[in-house]
């Protein structure tokens, strides 16, 4: 019996192109170029082509045309079996390593901003922490549908009524006004709500889904500032653009804490005046019980509650 070891670079050399022997054993199945190449995602010329290659190196035809059908030569019918054969065993194969990948992997849904500003620059630390687990990350605002969706846990901001699934709160939320350092220098800083009048306010649309949450005109009004237009300014759809658009200097963002911490600590931004707001909806771990026992949803699960403690 032939072994992997004994199977030569020079014996690989001299197999026909791997695409034509996948073009041969579809057509032979379907005795049909087009109802092949429908199959491969090619024209019936490309299966034409890759089957006169085949020939061409074997010597020998493997079709004929009989009328208006295709059959397969006496060749082409002794050496179906054996590719057909070789195909499953590597598509086998390939399933098993895969099936092994995914074992070891947690795919988590995020919303696209807490997965932009708190998850990803926290990767390194959770890779490192389990260097056998693989993560797989999908952002999206939509709510994850568990049936439906290939994902094995979520982390959702809301109010954390999530039915039939398993839920750990991970943090709360504060919001809070934050622009770029430049913007609270000069002859006008920006040390007081009342110079906003003067300034950009940039809009977390985001905030809108929280009912406890203060937008620009009720923020302004609880600091006793009521002649500013708080409508005025751009608005972004996530929080994560409007905090990248106060990076830039472009205004004054009024957004979440959570999200904005990291480019605080590195001095991309700053508080120029006031305390945080807090808000009634919060981060929280999201997973169908059944899921919750596989080690890597429960390694995931467990770095995120660490981490999230600590904050």
């Amino acid at each position: 019996m032939t072994t992997p070891s004994a199977v030569s670079g020079a014996s690989l050399r001299r197999l026909p192109p791997l695409t034509s022997l996948r073009a041969f054993v579809v057509a032979a199945r379907q005795l049909s170029f087009t109802a092949a190449a429908d199959e491969l995602f090619v024209t019936p010329a490309a299966v034409g082509q890759q089957i006169r290659q085949l020939e061409a190196h074997l010597g020998r035809p493997l079709f004929r045309r009989v009328g208006r059908s295709l059959q397969l030569t006496e060749d082409g019918r002794d050496l179906l079996p054996g590719l057909a054969r070789a195909f499953e065993t590597m598509v086998e194969t390939l399933a098993r390593l895969g099936e092994a990948a995914d074992a070891a992997t947690v795919r988590v849904s995020v919303p696209p901003a807490f997965a932009a500003k708190w998850l990803v620059p926290r990767l390194a630390d959770f890779s490192a922490s389990h260097p056998g687990v693989g993560l797989s990350v999908a952002a999206s605002m939509a709510l994850v549908d568990f049936a439906r969706e290939e994902a094995d846990c979520a982390v959702r901001y809301g109010a954390g009524q999530y039915p039939g699934m398993h839920v750990t709160r991970l943090m709360t939320e504060r919001v809070v006004p934050v622009c770029a350092p430049t913007l609270i220098d000069g002859p006008e800083p920006l040390d007081h709500p009342r110079r906003l009048a003067g300034r950009v306010l940039l809009h977390d649309d985001e905030l809108r889904d929280d009912p406890g949450c203060p937008d620009w005109r009720m923020w302004l009004r609880a600091a006793g500032i009521r002649d500013i237009d708080a409508t005025r300014g751009p608005r972004f759809d996530q929080s994560n653009l409007a905090i990248e658009a106060a990076i830039a200097g472009q205004g004054v963002a009024l957004t979440r804490l959570r999200l904005a911490e990291a480019d605080l600590a590195a001095g991309r931004l700053v508080r120029p005046f006031g305390g945080a707001v807090p808000v009634d909806f919060a981060y929280w771990f999201v997973c169908p019980p059944e899921r919750l026992d596989r080690p890597p949803v429960q390694a995931f699960a467990g770095w995120l509650v660490a981490h999230c403690a600590t904050l």
